[in-house]
C-alpha cells in the first residue's frame, strides 16, 4: 500500500478568502443535507443489506460511529477550503439549478427501488444479455457494479450514476475529487497551460473536468471511457468548452501515443478492476506519460489508511456488488508503480477517498 498520506498545508502568506467562507460553508452544508436526506430515504426503503451476500456478514474490523464519519465529512471541506486559500485552485463557482437537482433526484429515487430489488436477489450480470454486447466489451466490464441498472451501458445509467455517487459520499464527492488539483497545480506552476496535455482516464460523465477547466480553461484534455452512453452525456455537458476530446477506449489498451501526455488523472476506476488488469492499466499509464509526467489516482481508501473505519471497507463488497474490492484494499500501488518507473510524489486522505500522485522518471 501507499505510504501514509498527509493533509495539504496552506502556503504561508496566502491571501485569506474570508468573504467567501460563509458562501462556501452554506453551499457545502446544503449539499450534505440534500444528499444526506437521499441516503436516509434509501436506508429506510431498502431491504436488509446482509441478504445480498451468501450468508451473513460479520465484521472483523472496526465499524465507525456516525459521529466519526461526520467529523471526516467536515474535514473534507476544511481541507478543500485550505487548498483554495493556499492558492492551489479556485473557489468552485458552479451552482446547479433547482430544476436540474429535482430531475436528478426523481431519477435516483425511481432507480433506487429497482437497484434494491436486484441486490436482494443478487442479480448482477444482466448486461451480459446479448452476444453483441459481450463481444464489444471485456467480461469484467459486463457487470452491474453495486447492482446498478444497466451497468455502464445505457443512457439511463449515465444520467443517474453521478447522483448515486453523491448520495454514497453524502455530498462530498466534488470536494474529494478536487484533491487531485493540488499536485496538478504544483506541476502546472510556470507552465503554459496550452502546451500541457492531460488525459482523464475512465472519465465517465467527466465530472472532474468541471473543476479542471474552471482552473485551466485552455488546458488540452483527452477524456477516455469505454461506455458510449457516458461519453455522450459528457460531450453534451461540455459542448461549450474548448480543447476537450472525448475518446472511447479500453484503459488497458489506451488509444494514445507513447510519451504523449504530461498529466494522467484517474478517478474511482481501480477498485473495479481485476488485479491483472490493474497492472496492465498502470503499464499503459507509464507508456503514455512523458518523462517527468504526473499520474494522479483518486480512489477508495485501503486497509491501513484509517484503521478505525476499516469495517466499512470490509463490508462494502459484501453489501454491494464490488467483486474486485477485496483485493483492491490490500493492493500495493507504490510497488506496482515503481516497477513502471513511477515514483511516489504525494498523497492525501479525504473522508472515504485517497489521492496519490506519482511522477514518471
Amino acid at each position: 500500500m501507499a505510504r501514509s498520506p498527509t493533509k495539504a498545508t496552506p502556503k504561508s502568506g496566502a491571501s485569506p478568502l474570508a468573504p467567501n467562507r460563509l458562501l462556501y460553508a452554506l453551499r457545502q452544508g446544503v449539499k450534505v443535507a440534500w444528499y444526506g436526506a437521499h441516503y436516509s430515504w434509501v436506508n429506510r426503503q431498502r431491504g436488509p443489506l446482509n441478504t445480498a451476500a451468501k450468508g451473513h456478514f460479520h465484521p472483523t474490523r472496526p465499524i465507525p460511529h456516525w459521529k466519526t464519519l461526520l467529523s471526516y465529512i467536515q474535514g473534507v471541506f476544511v481541507q478543500d477550503l485550505e487548498n483554495i486559500e493556499a492558492g492551489h485552485y479556485r473557489l468552485p463557482s458552479d451552482v446547479p439549478t433547482l430544476s436540474s437537482l429535482l430531475a436528478r433526484s426523481r431519477r435516483f429515487f425511481r432507480d433506487a427501488i429497482e437497484v434494491d430489488k436486484r441486490r436482494q436477489h443478487h442479480r448482477h450480470n444482466e448486461v451480459r444479455a446479448t452476444q453483441t454486447v459481450s463481444k464489444a466489451y471485456p467480461t469484467y466490464y459486463l457487470q452491474n457494479f453495486h447492482y446498478q441498472t444497466d451497468g455502464w451501458l445505457s443512457e439511463h445509467s449515465a444520467k443517474v450514476y453521478d447522483t448515486q455517487v453523491d448520495v454514497l459520499f453524502t455530498g462530498t464527492t466534488d470536494a474529494m475529487r478536487r484533491q487531485a488539483l493540488v499536485p496538478i497545480s504544483k506541476y502546472m506552476k510556470g507552465k503554459d497551460q496550452r502546451k500541457v496535455r492531460l488525459l482523464d482516464l475512465a472519465t465517465g460523465t467527466a465530472p472532474f473536468l468541471k473543476d479542471l477547466k474552471h482552473n485551466w480553461p485552455r488546458l488540452p484534455v483527452t477524456a477516455i471511457d469505454l461506455s458510449p452512453d457516458y461519453l455522450a452525456r459528457a460531450r453534451q455537458k461540455y459542448r461549450k468548452y474548448k480543447a476537450i476530446s472525448f475518446v472511447q477506449g479500453l484503459a488497458e489498451r489506451l488509444p494514445v501515443a507513447d510519451t504523449s501526455q504530461d498529466i494522467l488523472t484517474c478517478f474511482y476506476l481501480f477498485h473495479e478492476l481485476p488485479p491483472k488488469i490493474r497492472r496492465q492499466v498502470i503499464g499503459e499509464v507509464a507508456r503514455v506519460l512523458k518523462p517527468g509526467g504526473l499520474f494522479v489516482l483518486v480512489d477508495a481508501l485501503q486497509f491501513g489508511d484509517r484503521p478505525e473505519i476499516e469495517g466499512l471497507l470490509e463490508f462494502f463488497p459484501h453489501g454491494f456488488h464490488e467483486p474486485y474490492f477485496s483485493s483492491y484494499v490490500e493492493e500495493d500501488f507504490d510497488a506496482i508503480c515503481a516497477r513502471e518507473s513511477l515514483v511516489h510524489e504525494s498523497a492525501s486522505l479525504s473522508y472515504l477517498t485517497k489521492m496519490i500522485a506519482w511522477k514518471k522518471q
